[in-house]
């Protein structure tokens, strides 16, 4: 049985989604991003029960609707490819999320905007201007650097998105330093 649960972006938070699991009695076979395996093939509305507040304890959430499964998929990859990824994307991004969720490009987009409010390229944006404040606040790449490893086509390119979403400049913000956390955008 697979159990999908918001607002895994990390390692860590697999560690935590297991440990909790484990806690309440269940043996997780396989653990990934948004993810969890178990060898039960159900689990009965007590157990659910029990999986959905050991979650809510540790500010997770099962998702058992399939848009919300779908749109989490995505949020997943997404900050995967961001967050986590050395490698530049090489085709664009509806490409790269029709290939590795099998479903039409038109599908996931519509059905990500009902559910999030958001459109998948603006959520997009705002997972890379994340991870430019990230870099930025680490201070140990360049401007130019940054926007070669998050594949802008320029550095006026990058800046002009960054002043969009935060109204700061890049220089701006480094000496204000406003992050978010990735799960909250």
């Amino acid at each position: 049985m697979k159990l999908h649960i918001k607002n895994m972006v990390c390692d860590r938070c697999k560690m935590v989604v297991k440990a909790e699991l484990k806690s309440i009695g269940l043996n997780p076979v396989g653990i990934e991003l948004g993810e969890v395996t178990l060898l039960d093939k159900t689990l009965s509305d007590a157990q659910l029960d029990k999986v959905k507040a050991a979650l809510a304890r540790v500010g997770f959430e099962l998702l058992e609707d399939r848009a919300k499964v779908i749109t989490e998929k995505i949020k997943t990859l997404i900050i995967d490819l961001v967050h986590y990824t050395a490698e530049p994307l090489k085709v664009n991004l509806s490409s790269y999320l029709s290939d590795k969720l099998g479903m039409d490009y038109s599908q996931l987009s519509s059905l990500f905007s009902n559910t999030a409010k958001i459109t998948i390229e603006h959520y997009y944006i705002r997972q890379k201007t994340e991870r430019v404040k990230e870099l930025l606040a680490y201070n140990e790449l360049t401007l130019s650097e940054i926007a070669f490893q998050l594949n802008y086509s320029s550095v006026a390119h990058l800046s002009a998105q960054f002043k969009k979403e935060t109204g700061l400049t890049p220089s701006q913000f480094k000496s204000s330093s406003e992050r978010n956390t990735i799960d909250k955008i």
